[in-house]
């Protein structure tokens, strides 16, 4: 009996769903990178509707029923696209498998490992990050990336009740401070003006403020090379001139030809009246 599926049925498999496609970029290669592949695996799979397969929610139909042959279909796609997405020790652990519901459980067990020290180390690293040699958006892509790992492995409070919001409230001031923080000090009167808006801004809206008074110093200090160029030239010809000392005064700055006490001095120096300037 032919089974009509409709384009938002789990079991739909689109024309360009084939086994061969890696649907994320990093492998998993052990606990210290399931986090962000699963997250990201997580996204790719709700892309393709097919999150069912991982979740348990879309059930293997039983032998009676017309859909048994494309689940196993869809089934056995979403367990390529895992095996595409893990390392080759961890493929030959599970190329036997044939059900994406287990497979996806059995690596949950092993590589998820939430525990005190890798919520310790981020809170660290965190505590310790400042913008250094770093650009402005470096600094905060790489900020942000430890606060999505860490709101990944904790619990956060996703209801909508007064007190989930005063929490995200909360956690977005603790952000900002912690992004202001580390910045550089030639951003500290940008800083101080930020800290005195009421209310304050989001860490989000502080990123794109800083992030124009960077591109603002950064145009400022390319008009800055011509002075710079002469300051330059003016030091080199100081040095120059350091370089000559006359054999009769032992003076720096000219040689003995040239020396006024030798030639005499210059119409309008000092010491001219007192002395007979002879013209070379």
């Amino acid at each position: 009996m032919a089974v009509n599926i409709g384009f938002n049925d789990p079991l739909y498999i689109h024309p360009s769903d084939t086994p061969g496609m890696c649907l994320v970029n990093d492998h998993l290669t052990g606990a210290d990178n399931y986090g962000v592949w699963s997250r990201a695996m997580l996204i790719a799979l709700r892309a393709k509707n097919k999150t069912g397969f991982i979740d348990g929610t879309c059930r293997k139909p039983t032998l009676e029923q017309p859909a048994l042959p494309q689940w196993e279909r869809c089934n056995a796609l979403v367990l390529s696209w895992i095996m595409n997405s893990v390392s080759k020790e961890i493929f030959g652990g599970i190329v036997y498998a044939i059900d994406a519901f287990a497979v996806w459980n059995d690596l949950k067990d092993q590589y998820n490992k939430v525990n005190g020290s890798r919520i310790f180390a981020l809170h660290r690293e965190i505590g310790r990050l400042t913008q250094a040699s770093n650009t402005v958006s470096s600094y905060y892509c790489r900020l942000k990336q430890l606060w999505d790992e860490y709101s990944s492995l904790v619990t956060l409070p996703s209801c909508e009740c007064d007190t989930a919001r005063q929490y995200i409230a909360h956690d977005q001031q603790h952000k900002l401070l912690q992004f202001l923080m580390g910045l550089n000090d030639n951003y500290s009167q940008i800083r101080s003006q930020i800290l005195i808006m009421s209310p304050l801004p989001s860490v989000g809206q502080a990123f794109s403020i800083i992030s124009q008074e960077e591109s603002h110093h950064s145009l400022s200090t390319a008009e800055l090379p011509s002075t710079a160029f002469f300051s330059e030239q003016g030091r080199l010809n100081n040095q120059k001139r350091d370089i000559f000392t006359c054999d009769h005064c032992h003076l720096n700055g000219h040689t003995k030809e040239f020396c006024y006490k030798l030639v005499g001095y210059p119409p309008g120096h000092k010491l001219y009246k007192a002395n007979n300037y002879r013209k070379g």
